[in-house]
């Protein structure tokens, strides 16, 4: 990943089981100049059982209470709408991304559509099992560490860790268990590929987070941890905190957003609208723009300004040649192309070699 952040617009469910909506969040995020647009993919009787209840946050943004399984099938897109929408991003020049939620649609996203880069969510941290499916396909990831702790996303990093290694025709003789997973994670190879091939983001599974849940810091705790890229992943409402993270030192940013913050459905209201979005995009890069290259020096326009914003010293008085430099006949004023203020105790108790006229520039 070089030095420019990457933008993930997550479109999400937000297009409430329709491919025609998919596809104009597919268009608003090409035009709000984003990297990425990222789904979901899931078949919902794999992920739920009929009984699992709804979020709290879902059944007051839905506006009334039902399953989980009844929700999520309004929600799905089929593995053909999400061929269509996928070769919809490749013919607009933006890149298509899906978080996988059970093994079948994770083998969709991988074996059909060519992924190479691959969204762990945070529900699924603790899920070891398909934590190990994604990092056996030697895939690019991007693990949300929402409801987290340290302890917890180091297991996630251990199973990687051996996933990524098994990949790459290592570990073959191990069988996926807690001490070859240790042995994995703290191997120098497998530190190795974590670093290449693993991005951390810091997350509040909470719709919409408020600012003083965001706990910002925890960027750098990750990234501290672990030695990993890290980025962060925002429920919060607005542009503010996204921006602030960029500025922390975030490497990639994944923001929802939808067509319409009142239609019906469980994560519109924390989500931004196209103009929103288009504005975030531009005050991200403004800040990565400002970053520079870290090395305190003037710049070309700096030195311009130079002359101008800078002072000399310069006779306060008239000075013969001869005459003694003292704190009354010396003055510090602009322009700043004359001998340096640093001179002027040096100078003190010297005699002077020429003439000055007041409101001369010295030049010894």
């Amino acid at each position: 990943m070089d030095n420019k952040v990457l933008i993930i617009a997550e479109a999400g469910v937000n297009h409430n089981g329709d491919e025609s909506k998919a596809l104009a969040l597919v268009d608003a995020a090409v035009l709000a100049g984003v990297d990425v647009v990222k789904f979901q993919t899931f078949k919902a009787e794999n992920l739920v059982t009929a009984t699992a209840k709804q979020a709290s946050y879902q059944s007051k943004n839905i506006g009334k209470v039902e399953s989980q399984l009844q929700m999520l099938k309004r929600l799905e897109l089929s593995f053909g709408a999400h061929q269509r929408v996928k070769a919809y991003c490749d013919a607009c020049g933006i890149a298509y991304l899906s978080t996988a939620f059970d093994d079948e649609s994770l083998a969709f996203l991988v074996e059909e559509l060519n992924l190479k880069q691959l969204k762990i969510p945070s529900g699924e941290l603790t899920n070891a099992p398909f934590v190990l499916a994604h990092a056996l396909t030697g895939c690019q990831l991007i693990l949300s560490t929402g409801m987290a702790t340290l302890s917890e996303v180091k297991k996630a990093l251990e199973v990687i860790a051996f996933g990524l290694l098994q990949s790459r025709g290592k570990m073959l003789a191990s069988a996926p268990n807690s001490a070859a997973f240790s042995q994995a994670f703290h191997s120098e190879l497998g530190q190795r590929l974590l670093q290449e091939q693993v991005t951390l983001l810091h997350c509040s599974t909470e719709y919409p987070t408020p600012a003083h849940h965001v706990n910002m810091l925890a960027m750098d705790s990750l990234k501290n941890e672990f030695l990993l890229a890290v980025g962060y992943s925002d429920h919060s409402q607005g542009i503010t905190i996204p921006i602030a993270t960029v500025a922390r030192g975030a490497k990639v940013i994944e923001k929802h957003f939808t067509l319409d913050r009142n239609l019906p459905g469980p994560d519109h209201r924390a989500s931004l609208e196209p103009d929103e979005l288009s504005a975030m995009v531009k005050a991200i890069r403004e800040v990565e723009s400002a970053f520079g290259d870290g090395i305190k020096q003037p710049t070309a326009t700096e030195c311009q300004n130079m002359v101008a914003a800078r002072k000399s010293l310069v006779a306060a008085s008239d000075i013969k040649q001869g005459d003694v430099f003292t704190k009354e006949n010396l003055a510090i004023k602009r322009p700043g192309n004359g001998m340096s203020p640093d001179k002027y105790w040096a100078l003190l108790g010297k005699s002077s070699v020429r003439d000055y006229q007041a409101g001369d520039l010295l030049t010894e």
